[in-house]
């Protein structure tokens, strides 16, 4: 089953606006990220331009989504806000516009988002995104696998900064050019591959495409030493393959089981070393 942040949104005497977070979430989390959490509100509330100068909105976010780094938490609540005004306001907004007022929202947690963690909060599923760099339409496609792929998520318990790990990896590119093209060209070869695994429900392709994956975001130091201390929990416990995801220096990895009982045995394998660890599935 999903996981899913909700919001909900009741219109007072007065003006502005107030939040209730009662998402469950990371130790330290809220906290770190609530200045850009307040931003995000203020960017989607501009976006669509809704007044709270007559008017007084208590916003309530909620849900199961654990909010932790590098789960897609703050697209999450930017999407589900995004719908709460959408319902409260009958703006009639179809699932595209929803998604561009949820990228506006990212902007305060990412500077400049890729895009794809509002899109995936906003249509849900297995997505193929391919972000137009030239600033025109992003490329968004549902996939469906052919079979269901058990996968555990492994939480680091460290919040880290978005917009300062992409402020690291940029200045790094500037630095040397050449090897950033060399990486990048193999990031495009390893989701090409990845992209018919997934179809065709090849789980050792996919489980070795994560691996290859994960040595990169390695090689431009994404990665941090608690990454690859739970990707390494991980794979000595079974797992087919296993990556960072998201931010990376901390937050979230994820890893792929050949079945439930493995699936249960990496869970319990990040428990014992002290880490929370949830169980979720392709398809």
């Amino acid at each position: 089953m999903a996981s899913f942040t909700t919001a909900k949104i009741k219109i007072v005497n007065g003006k502005g606006w107030i939040i209730d977070d009662q998402r469950p979430a990371t130790p330290g989390y809220k906290k770190k990220k609530y200045n850009e959490a307040i931003q995000s509100v203020k960017n989607v509330l501009n976006h669509l331009k809704i007044d709270i100068e007559n008017q007084k909105l208590e916003i309530t976010f909620a849900g199961d989504l654990i909010a932790a780094s590098g789960v897609g938490a703050s697209a999450a609540q930017c999407a589900s806000l995004a719908r709460a005004l959408n319902d409260s306001f009958n703006l009639n907004l179809s699932d595209e516009k929803i998604n561009e007022a949820a990228y506006e929202g990212e902007k305060a947690y990412h500077g400049t988002p890729s895009g794809i963690d509002n899109t995936a909060s906003t249509y849900g599923g297995l997505i193929w995104f391919v972000k137009n760099l030239s600033g025109g339409k992003n490329t968004m496609e549902l996939l469906q696998s052919s079979k269901k792929i058990p996968l555990i998520i492994g939480n680091s318990g460290i919040t880290a900064s978005t917009a300062e790990v992409v402020a690291d990896v940029k200045h790094l590119k500037e630095k040397d050019p050449r090897k950033f093209e060399n990486i990048f060209r193999e990031y495009q070869k390893l989701a090409d591959k990845a992209k018919k695994a997934l179809i065709e429900g090849n789980i050792f392709n996919i489980g070795s495409l994560m691996n290859q994956n994960h040595k990169l975001l390695q090689d431009i130091t994404v990665s941090g030493e608690i990454n690859d201390k739970l990707v390494g929990i991980a794979l000595k416990n079974g797992a087919i393959g296993a990556k960072m995801t998201g931010t990376g220096r901390g937050g979230l990895v994820i890893a792929l089981a050949e079945n439930a009982d493995i699936q249960e045995k990496i869970t319990k394998a990040f428990r014992k070393e002290g880490y929370d660890a949830w169980k979720t599935m392709i398809g």
